[in-house]
């Protein structure tokens, strides 16, 4: 625990600069509500929009009143963090260290914004839930947990754990899903997630799992299933295939994302994502200025 206790320390001091300088302003403009929520219904005045008009009430009273709404400021956030075997690849940094500090990160931009956050661990399925709260004690948890987290499975499932989170989190909210998305069709699940919530995808993947170097016979083993396999990287035409391959099952995760109008960040776990996030929340924003 103690350990534990020292690594989450780290990654504050480690994110506040990107949450302090980067994220902060662009998450607000961004991320600020944008629901309403119904207020009450007065008589009308001189000025007020002929659009808020409550006819029912209107004709019921013998003369106009319209509806008052406010704007619901507070938002949910939902950190889904894929936990499986796979994210424990890294050349020189972990796939899953990269993602528990950009988790962070994201944890308190949101709650520096006052907003609720939630963290949903997944592999298989989804293996840990924690509701959305707001305060920094609460998100230090979640990063505690993310960082004590011990997985019972191996493999990834997203359809599974999308569709379970669908019948979980009820209210609209905005999620960020972390993984490398080693996995299998999950394009119905995100179908469905996506007409009531707001879905970010973000993609971490390691260099050498896109780029193989050029050093002679080596075992790759499949961090999910175990099979292992002798292959010579000094082969040119082996490496060729693999890197489209490779690229192959990247352009089809981009394609199924498009789709159905989800944005994708793609982040290197060996690499700082500062400026990828801070490029994807510009681009954002001009978005909802248009």
């Amino acid at each position: 625990m103690r350990q534990i206790l020292k690594k989450i320390r780290k990654i504050e001091i480690k994110t506040k600069k990107l949450v302090d300088g980067l994220l902060q302003g662009n998450y607000h403009s961004v991320f600020k509500g944008r629901g309403i929520e119904f207020s009450q219904i007065r008589e009308y005045v001189i000025g007020d929009d002929i659009r808020s008009i409550d006819w029912n009430v209107t004709a019921r009273m013998n003369k106009p009143f319209v509806k008052e709404f406010i704007e619901e400021r507070d938002l949910t956030v939902y950190i889904v963090f894929d936990a499986s075997a796979s994210s424990n690849f890294g050349s020189t940094v972990a796939k899953k260290e990269a993602a528990i500090e950009l988790s962070a990160s994201l944890c308190f931009a949101a709650m520096n914004n006052n907003d609720n956050v939630g963290l949903v661990l997944f592999t298989e399925g989804i293996e840990r839930f924690f509701p959305a709260r707001k305060g920094k004690k609460h998100v230090l948890k979640l990063i505690r947990e993310m960082l004590a987290f011990q997985p019972m499975h191996r493999g990834t499932d997203i359809e599974k754990t999308m569709i379970a989170l669908s019948n979980i989190a009820k209210k609209r909210s905005i999620i960020f899903l972390i993984s490398d998305f080693m996995t299998g069709d999950f394009s119905k699940s995100i179908q469905i997630m996506r007409t009531k919530h707001d879905i970010i995808a973000i993609n971490i993947n390691d260099q050498n799992e896109m780029d193989l170097p050029d050093v002679g016979y080596i075992e790759l083993e499949d961090e999910e299933t175990g099979e292992v396999m002798l292959v010579n990287t000094s082969d040119r035409d082996f490496r060729n295939n693999y890197n489209r391959l490779i690229n192959d099952r990247y352009s089809r995760i981009v394609s199924k994302f498009r789709k159905v109008g989800i944005d994708m960040i793609r982040l290197r776990a060996d690499e700082g994502f500062e400026m990828p996030i801070k490029r994807f929340f510009k681009m954002r924003e001009r978005r909802m200025v248009r």
